[in-house]
This record gives C-alpha cells, sequence and structure tokens, in this order.
C-alpha cells in the first residue's frame, strides 16, 4: 500500500505530467526528476531480487535510471529506462517511437532478468573462465553494429525478442541465465533436443557453484544515471529513431500492383487509404511475427501508403483477405530487413 501511495504522491508532484508531448520534448532528461522508489519499477527489481534470493544465489544487484536498458562492463547492477518510472513518460514513449520497450509486467521482467545476467557475469567476472569461452565464445569479441538473425537455429534460447541471443556471446549467456531464472518455466521440456539446452545446463551447475560465494568485482558504481543527462527530450527521440530507419532500397510497386487495381472503379476504396486505416493492427501483428522494430515497420508501411498514393491503387478484393495478403507481404519486407545485417543492436 505504502509503494502505491507513494508512486501515486510522485505522479501529482511532476507539474510536467500534466504538458502537452511538445511542451515536454522541451526538457531534459535531468530535468525530470524522476526517482525509482515509489513506482512500479521498485516492486519489480524486488522481484527479480527474490528470485535470486529463491535460486539460491547470494548476489544482489543494484538499479538506477537513465535513458536505456544497459548494464555497463564491469558494473554489478543495471540501468532502466526512465519512461518506466511514469505512465505520462510511458505514453510520449510510445507516442516517439511506437512502443515502450518493458513497458508490461512479463515484458519488464523479461528485460530485468537479462540485465541482471549482464551484471552477475560482472560480478563474478564469469567471461574469464575457460568453461564460459568454451560455452558460449570470447566476450571480447566486437559488439557488431548489426546481425543477421537465424530465426530457426536451436543453438540459442528464445527469450527476448530479435533473436537476441545470436548477437554476441555476452548476449547469448545474459539471455541464457534469463530463461534459466524465469520462474515456473520448464526449460528443460522446453528446450528438449535442442543445443541450447546444453548452455542451460552448464548456467544451473555454475550458479549452483558460486550461490553463496560473494562477488569479486563489480561495485555499485551508477553509470549515465538521470540526473546528469542534459539532452532535451526532444534530441534524446530524434537519435533514438534514426536507429530504427532503414536505408535499404524500396521496392514495394510490383508487391503492390499484384495486390491493389490500378484501374478500378471510383467507387472502390483508394489503397492508400485502407493502409491507413489497417495500420495500427498490421503494424502490431507484423511486429510480433517478425521481431522487427515497430518503427522501422511503420517506415516501409508509409513508404507503402505514399506509393499507392501515387499509382492511384484501389482495394479490389474482400477486406480480410487484403488485410491478410497486405500483413504477409509487410512481413516479408520485414524479414528482408532482418536478413540484410541491418538489424541493430541495442548494446
Amino acid at each position: 500500500m505504502r509503494a502505491g501511495l507513494a508512486a501515486g504522491g510522485a505522479r501529482r508532484r511532476a507539474k510536467w505530467a500534466r504538458y502537452t508531448d511538445e511542451q515536454l520534448l522541451d526538457l531534459r532528461l535531468c530535468d525530470l526528476k524522476l526517482p525509482l522508489r515509489g513506482t512500479v519499477l521498485e516492486r519489480r527489481v524486488a522481484q527479480v531480487r527474490r528470485e535470486l534470493e529463491h535460486r539460491g544465489l547470494r548476489f544482489r544487484p543494484h538499479f538506477w535510471l537513465s535513458d536505456e536498458w544497459f548494464t555497463p562492463d564491469g558494473v554489478a547492477g543495471a540501468a532502466i529506462p526512465f519512461y518506466l518510472a511514469h505512465p505520462r513518460l510511458t505514453r510520449l514513449e510510445e507516442n516517439q517511437v511506437l512502443e515502450a520497450e518493458g513497458r508490461t509486467r512479463k515484458w519488464c521482467m523479461q528485460l530485468l532478468r537479462h540485465e541482471v545476467g549482464h551484471a552477475i557475469c560482472n560480478a563474478y567476472r564469469l567471461n574469464r573462465r575457460r568453461d564460459w569461452r568454451e560455452t558460449f565464445g570470447k566476450s571480447s569479441q566486437p559488439y557488431p553494429k548489426s546481425y543477421v538473425p537465424k530465426p530457426y537455429s536451436r543453438r540459442f534460447v528464445i527469450h527476448l525478442g530479435y533473436w537476441y541471443a545470436q548477437s554476441h556471446p555476452t548476449e547469448d549467456f545474459a539471455e541464457t541465465f534469463a530463461v534459466w531464472l524465469t520462474p515456473r518455466l520448464r526449460w528443460r521440456q522446453r528446450f528438449a533436443g535442442w543445443p541450447a539446452l546444453r548452455k542451460l545446463h552448464y548456467v544451473d551447475g555454475l550458479m549452483k557453484e558460486i550461490a553463496r560465494k560473494r562477488p569479486v568485482a563489480g561495485g555499485r558504481e551508477v553509470v549515465h544515471p538521470l540526473r546528469e543527462i542534459r539532452t532535451t527530450l526532444r534530441t534524446h527521440y530524434r537519435r533514438k529513431r534514426q536507429r530504427y530507419v532503414t536505408d535499404l532500397p524500396k521496392v514495394y510497386d510490383r508487391d503492390l500492383q499484384r495486390l491493389f487495381d490500378e484501374s478500378g472503379p471510383p467507387r472502390r476504396e483508394l489503397a492508400a487509404r485502407f493502409l491507413q486505416r489497417m495500420r495500427p493492427e498490421l503494424r502490431r501483428l507484423v511486429a510480433r511475427w517478425t521481431g522487427a522494430y515497430r518503427y522501422t515497420i511503420d517506415q516501409v508501411f508509409r513508404d507503402m501508403i505514399r506509393r499507392c498514393r501515387e499509382l492511384k491503387l484501389r482495394v479490389s478484393r474482400p477486406e480480410e483477405e487484403t488485410k491478410l495478403e497486405m500483413a504477409i507481404l509487410l512481413s516479408v519486407h520485414a524479414v528482408r530487413y532482418l536478413n540484410s545485417g541491418y538489424h541493430e543492436v541495442a548494446l
């Protein structure tokens, strides 16, 4: 009850909670003066610590607010993005980039467990062990700016979206650890027959080995905290959107002309208007199917709408049939983007 009251009090004290998006965007991140204490995030952090305790682990990571999810090298704690600390900022995030990573309780807990995987690796210097390197690879290899995921590979667990475990050995470990830590997840059955199961068994044995040991590194350092970030929200989101935009050539005309009609009667709905009407639903579905960012999908969608308008295409088939085929078409182009090697890695 106290946590709920505290969260409500924090919301009432924030003048900017009543600001429009345009007014909010002119604020610096440090001006938000957001606490972690007394928010729903505090309860979720407490939950992940209970999960560690339930597993018999002595390790307790620390958390702070920043501009993104990240765990700094050598630090036994993790940063949580500011927009999850207040519902007004969560709405702003969704308005700016069409999704708020970690918005739901399940999604947030998945991300917390992932970051704890990085933090415990730092705290016990696990990546320096020979058996760790033999299992996951060398953590010293450079992080790629992008990677080409293999959606059907069974050498990696599936936890977060975008086949994230495939991006780097360190992410492979963090994802494997997060699966292992998740309560009531029967990972032995879930990944039976997968080569990834060997990694899960390795993590299970490794955690039992270090369970009651003190961390050997990684103090309670706080890196890039929100209170020190003087960037405005407008600049922050401009930079963030740039990461999601693909520069791949847009070649949609042939596919759109197969789906829609160039010579339909005027009474038929314009394809551009139809796509605009279906845009939120199709964007959500394709993001779930393909793992591409909603903002990236929306850029493809926007170009398709523009070309439909320029080509003066009209809907020529029943709505449900057209919607299904459009979802398939959009998914094909999203997967083409993923397979291009332009898939961004969030560090």
